[in-house]
């Protein structure tokens, strides 16, 4: 057993502590806020059906211009199905499993999330991030039909909403009027702020569906319509051929999302890169009036939401961005701003966060950076790294960012987009390679097995004690596993559902089996505990970090400000170790509530500790 003295072996790394903030926040800098909150993302057709008169049908599904027509004999899939058994309208189809996953409902919406603001109040976060909920006809609602309206599914009145949404005319603000979907949000935004629970919307401001307002003008109407100049058109139909010469550019390629116009551009625009443009100005004023309407409905800040998250933000110039960000701290000082920045080179490096963070774009981005290096130490993996090149990671992240935006950071593990944890630290391959069955036979989708779920406990030590705030991906905290999307999209397993058993090997032949599928408390309960931690313990969202040993697979630091000092220490070593502590303290384990006392702690393997000073 090899001891390491922390006092001696002291690899100081020292952030300097995030200070106090006057109201409102200034401009350049996030909210005061940001940095305390634990975030929960929500992904509402997912979450809980609390209403099932609002349900889908297919005429809210079908998207006409692309020719995407829902299944014959579809109908809302069970919320307790087995996951990756193909329903009978999905097997007549003839279609995949992952191109028929795309059809299914399974009626999650607003009523279901006002259900459960208790539950989330009990688990203790205080932030919610809302995926897309703009009417759109895709589960995932990133094919906005209408940006300025709730999806008419997630309301009790999808008819009725329709009805008041074709009454007006969209690109004039002075027409618009709330739909039963539209209020039922904004008694959600009251219920979350009732309970101390920031709230944010995420849109995609770079492209809509083709079912969107403007872009079914342009469609009709071709070089007449008013709005031919928000799309890149590269090509009107001519009404002289029988054939369609319209052509468009959709994001990436895909027809399916038409590209809001790129204008002003400066610099090169390249996948992956910041660049220097704007957007049309029709399309711009449209957007800030949408904008203005979720952060102060009608005219009251009070009542609004309190930012945004921002899909796919590498891919709109810089300029658009910081007229943006001056237009909603105008509206809301104290709006949070949060852009999805992630991949320069897939699927080896990440994007520089440094031009959309550094005080005048974004308050911060999805830190994905933070995750990757964690895993690669936490998890065993085919990459596996050191507790060296652990620290090493974080401080380059760090490095990048100023002071303000590392603490304001969304710590971003899991999300729709990512397999879930549970599956991430049962798998070994490259992070979010080949992390399906579809493309990697060997990949497993089943329920994981127990070191997955104690090296996922450490990592979540680590997350809840480090710079930046937590985030929740929802149903991580009931133990949900699941292979990247579409898998990571599950309906969420409340305790009050029985599901029926999930098949897993499910894409190799004669491997069929199955697991049981239910509510964690135990993980839950461990989640709740961390959450409670770090709310109780302010030092560890705006303390200094100072680094105390990283050897092998050992790591220590420390969290520090004027009053307090807790220290996270953990050993990922195949073996019992022993640390030294600062002579002359008690201690107490947060995790246990176990005393510490003496210069001194073993460890056993696969093992963490949050050491606060005893009273």
């Amino acid at each position: 057993m090899k001891q390491i003295g922390i006092l001696l072996l002291v690899l100081t790394f020292s952030l300097p502590l995030v200070k106090a903030q006057k109201t409102p926040s200034p401009f350049n800098e996030p909210p005061a806020w940001a940095k305390n909150v634990i975030w929960y993302q929500i992904f509402v057709e997912r979450f809980n059906n609390g209403d099932k008169s609002n349900d889908p049908k297919p005429e809210n599904m079908d998207v006409p211009f692309m020719k995407i027509q829902t299944p014959s004999g579809w109908s809302i899939t069970p919320w307790t199905h087995d996951w990756y058994h193909q329903e009978d309208w999905a097997v007549k189809s003839g279609k995949s499993f992952n191109d028929a996953v795309q059809y299914r409902r399974y009626g999650g919406d607003l009523q279901g999330v006002l259900d459960k603001m208790d539950y989330l109040q009990d688990l203790g976060v205080t932030a919610l991030f809302f995926n897309p909920i703009n009417d759109a006809p895709s589960l995932h609602k990133y094919d906005a039909r209408n940006y300025n309206h709730v999806d008419v599914n997630f309301g009790p009145d999808p008819v009725g909403d329709n009805k008041l949404i074709a009454s007006e005319k969209p690109n004039d603000p002075a027409t618009w009027k709330w739909t039963s979907a539209d209020k039922m949000f904004l008694k959600v935004i009251e219920e979350a702020h009732k309970r101390g629970m920031k709230i944010i919307m995420d849109y995609s401001w770079n492209h809509t569906g083709t079912s969107f307002w403007a872009f079914d003008d342009i469609a009709k109407n071709q070089s007449k319509s008013e709005f031919k100049d928000w799309y890149n058109v590269t090509t009107f139909d001519n009404p002289a051929t029988p054939e369609s010469e319209f052509k468009y550019e959709g994001w990436l390629g895909n027809q399916y999302l038409p590209e809001i116009k790129k204008v002003d551009l400066t610099t090169e625009r390249k996948t992956g890169h910041a660049y220097e443009g704007n957007i049309n100005e029709g399309a711009k004023q449209h957007i800030f009036s949408v904008s203005k309407r979720w952060l102060a409905p009608d005219g009251d800040a009070t009542k609004g939401i309190d930012g945004f998250r921002l899909d796919v933000a590498d891919h709109i110039g810089l300029g658009f961005w910081r007229d943006y960000r001056k237009f909603v701290r105008t509206v809301q000082p104290e709006a949070y701003l949060i852009g999805e920045i992630w991949w320069e080179q897939w699927p080896n490096q990440f994007m520089d966060p440094v031009p959309f963070t550094s005080g005048d774009v974004f308050d911060a981005v999805m830190f994905y950076h933070s995750y990757r290096p964690a895993r690669y130490f936490f998890a065993k993996t085919s990459n596996e790294i050191t507790a060296m090149q652990f620290k090493d990671s974080l401080q380059f992240q760090w490095n990048r960012l100023l002071p303000a935006n590392r603490y304001a950071m969304m710590n971003t593990s899991s999300t729709h987009d990512t397999p879930r944890l549970l599956s991430d630290f049962y798998n070994p391959n490259k992070y979010k390679f080949q992390a399906n069955p579809n493309e990697n036979k060997d990949y497993k989708t089943g329920k994981p097995d127990a070191e997955s779920y104690k090296r996922l406990q450490l990592y979540l030590v680590h997350l809840f004690t480090s710079i930046g705030a937590p985030q929740i991906w929802n149903g991580e905290e009931m133990g949900m596993w699941g292979a990247d999307d579409p898998n990571c999209r599950k309906p969420l397993m409340w305790k009050e559902y029985k599901f029926e058993p999930e098949t897993r090997n499910n894409i190799q032949a004669g491997k069929k089996a199955y697991d049981k599928v239910a509510f964690n408390q135990i993980q839950f309960n461990f989640y709740k505990k961390l959450i409670s931690i770090r709310k109780s313990n302010p030092v560890l969202a705006t303390g200094d970090i100072t680094f105390l040993a990283a050897e092998g697979k050992k790591l220590a630091y420390k969290r520090s400000d004027a009053k307090d000092e807790i220290i996270v220490i953990f050993n990922l070593e195949a073996s019992s170790q022993g640390f030294a502590l600062p002579p002359g303290s008690n201690w107490i384990d947060l995790l246990t509530h176990k005393k510490v006392t003496g210069n001194s702690i073993v460890m056993k393997s696969l093992s963490a500790v949050v050491l606060k000073k005893a009273d």
